[in-house]
């Protein structure tokens, strides 16, 4: 569904004061039961905010499957989907490349069953932002400092945490530490040349303090490891941009993905930073491959599997309605008569409120553009952050 601007602008609003509001409405309900609840049962208190995260989350996923009808390859062999995938605790190690990645990997989580239990490593930062953040917050993500000491305690409490869940969580680990960009990668390239590592040509070199200091607490308590990766064609039609699907303008990915088991992970701290190594020059072959021949496996040593189409979930398009029910009806009505009251001083509260959702909006758009992505290889206190 391509809108013009107009009916662009207007969507954009709706969607902007429903999402909000009833995100707002959903922080309150687990700030209630984060202080009221967990405390005394941790257990119904994790059940519960499953459903509140994903009434949230499943909203963004409507606007990919529904909205911009967007959709989604997945290439996994039929055992890992049939015996392992959403049964389980899973870390998953995805390329970091794309503006809406992250959002792609909801409709795979959406189409697993864990949407509402999906987490991540995330930028402390990002907590204070009202709505995401908070649902963040009290949803128990991993919030980083970019101080290795303090994230090696953070990390380690932060697992032991969220992987004592009733049901499987996904926690998602961008090694990568950034989005892909030329300017990064060049950085990148630097960065191996002088440590005499081999380059990769689709990726960044991974930061493997992050996923070493997660290993040992990890391997007590999560199974699996899901390498996940992503592509676009490049000369697709529309860019993968979450501007192009706010205007409802489709966008296909592709997804390769591969379960390894974490016990065949070295426990050694440097034999597990050169596995990760080696894991993303297998993930540059697999990335390589389908660059020059569509798919993940014609030039890479891959065994190939069938792609699966995910079809749109009717629950995202039920819960978008019925939010978009109950947070707009009141809200517009609301708007519409401060807006017409005549009064300068009402006049002014409902641009005030319009204009807050926007700023809002934007915010979290914000958060998703590759050019908002972190400097790579910065050098502090005389040591590069990359690894």
């Amino acid at each position: 569904m391509v809108t013009n601007i107009k009916e662009s602008k207007f969507v954009h609003l709706c969607f902007a004061i429903s999402f909000f509001t009833s995100g707002l409405i959903i922080n309150a309900l687990q700030c209630i039961l984060f202080y009221g609840l967990r405390p005394f049962n941790k257990r119904l208190y994790r059940s519960i905010g499953y459903y509140l995260c994903y009434s949230f989350y499943s909203q963004i996923v409507f606007i990919a499957d529904w909205w911009s009808k967007s959709k989604l390859y997945i290439y996994i062999d039929d055992e890992v989907l049939q015996k392992y995938v959403g049964k389980e605790h899973v870390l998953l190690m995805m390329n970091h490349s794309y503006e809406i990645d992250w959002l792609i990997g909801w409709m795979f989580c959406e189409k697993s069953g864990v949407l509402g239990n999906c987490k991540a490593y995330a930028k402390k930062v990002i907590q204070y932002i009202p709505a995401v953040g908070w649902s963040w917050k009290f949803a128990e993500f991993v919030f980083l400092e970019r101080s290795y000491d303090k994230d090696k305690e953070i990390i380690g409490r932060q697992i032991n945490e969220i992987f004592d869940y009733p049901d499987p969580v996904w926690l998602l680990l961008n090694a990568e530490g950034t989005r892909f960009t030329e300017t990064k990668h060049q950085a990148s390239i630097k960065f191996a040349r002088d440590r005499g590592m081999p380059e990769l040509k689709h990726h960044l070199i991974p930061r493997s303090k992050g996923f070493t200091a997660s290993l040992p607490y990890l391997k007590n308590k999560c199974p699996g490891l899901y390498d996940i990766q992503l592509a676009f064609k490049t000369n697709d039609k529309y860019e993968p941009t979450v501007g192009n699907l706010l205007h409802g303008r489709p966008v296909t990915g592709y997804m390769h993905v591969r379960r390894i088991d974490m016990k065949s992970i070295p426990d050694d701290e440097e034999a597990a930073a050169e596995w990760l190594q080696n894991l993303f020059r297998e993930k540059d072959e697999l990335q390589e491959s389908f660059h020059k021949h569509g798919d993940f496996f014609t030039g890479s040593r891959f065994k190939k599997v069938e792609p699966v189409l995910q079809k749109p979930s009717l629950a995202t398009l039920l819960n978008t309605i019925v939010w978009s029910i109950v947070t707009l009806t009141p809200m517009l009505y609301y708007l519409v008569r401060l807006l017409f009251s005549g009064e300068l001083l009402y006049f002014s509260i409902g641009v005030a409120i319009i204009t807050i959702f926007y700023l809002l909006m934007s915010k979290t758009i914000g958060m998703s553009k590759i050019a908002k992505g972190s400097s790579y290889g910065a050098v502090q206190n005389g040591k590069s952050k990359s690894q």
